[in-house]
């Protein structure tokens, strides 16, 4: 096979690979607009630990979420002034902004369980919608293109923002709708895992990025069944522990940033 036909060949995959993103992008988009109007439920707010502790109401709802302001500061921290050897310098603003969405998770969802409603709600998913956005465009630039991740970043941000806002203010008007929001949070989520099959890390320890997916899984799971867990485990509900299971994920990106290599980097010095 000739020099020629190679590179048409790896071409096809790569726009086969490409394909097979945009195809699911498209489904879920599409779907969207099949499902009934989400409002938000009210019972939303009223999460089974509700003890009052030090003068703190929901005490551990809000005190779960200072693993957020550790991990979000941490990763700013290792940022500056250059570059860890685990992530790519292109990338220095997706890295920076997911970490400061992190950090400003921990303060909006600390804000929201003093005061559970619809208005503190708004603070608690605008940062959290920061650090989706962010962090999906990172792994675009990891794992696909530096430039597509990059060019990536505003637009998702914006989408990821305006998906909030559009909820908080069709809720205020009495016909909230959840679908653009629950579409900004759960996609990247479906997205990510298959940009991690299709396409080769260009870091060592790529371990590093399914251990978050797992945590963010298992928040997910702990929120859902706030009531078994509390019931299980007496001291603790689900949702601090879907604070907890979160965290660690932000926690572990900051580990990722640290100990992985490019593999470049380490295939030239093993030479």
């Amino acid at each position: 096979m000739t020099v020629d036909r190679l590179t048409m060949s790896k071409s096809r995959r790569v726009d086969a690979r490409l394909i097979v993103i945009l195809v699911v992008v498209l489904v879920a988009i599409v779907a969207m607009f099949f499902v009934p109007r989400i409002a938000q439920d009210p019972s939303y707010h009223h999460f089974v630990d509700q003890r009052r502790i030090f003068g703190i109401n929901n005490f551990w709802n809000v005190a779960t979420n200072i693993p957020f302001i550790v991990a979000g500061t941490l990763g700013l921290y290792i940022l500056q002034p250059r570059m860890p050897d685990g992530g790519l310098p292109e990338l220095k603003s997706a890295y920076r902004i997911f970490f400061f969405g992190i950090l400003l998770v921990g303060f909006g969802s600390a804000y929201y369980h003093l005061n559970p409603s619809t208005h503190t709600l708004l603070w608690d998913r605008l940062p959290m919608t920061v650090a989706f956005m962010a962090f999906l465009s990172a792994m675009v630039g990891e794992h696909i293109s530096i430039r597509a991740g990059n060019r990536l970043l505003a637009p998702v941000l914006v989408i990821g923002l305006c998906s909030v806002v559009y909820w908080y203010v069709t809720e205020a008007k009495g016909v909230g709708d959840l679908r653009p929001y629950g579409l900004v949070q759960f996609l990247p989520m479906v997205l990510i895992p298959i940009i991690l099959v299709l396409y080769s890390s260009r870091f060592t320890k790529g371990g590093y990025i399914w251990l978050i997916l797992g945590a963010y899984a298992a928040s997910k799971i702990a929120e859902q069944y706030d009531s078994a867990v509390f019931q299980i485990l007496g001291f603790i509900s689900g949702h601090s522990v879907k604070h907890l299971f979160a965290s660690l994920g932000a926690l572990l990106m900051v580990l990722a940033l640290v100990k992985r290599r490019r593999v470049d980097a380490v295939s030239s010095h093993s030479k």
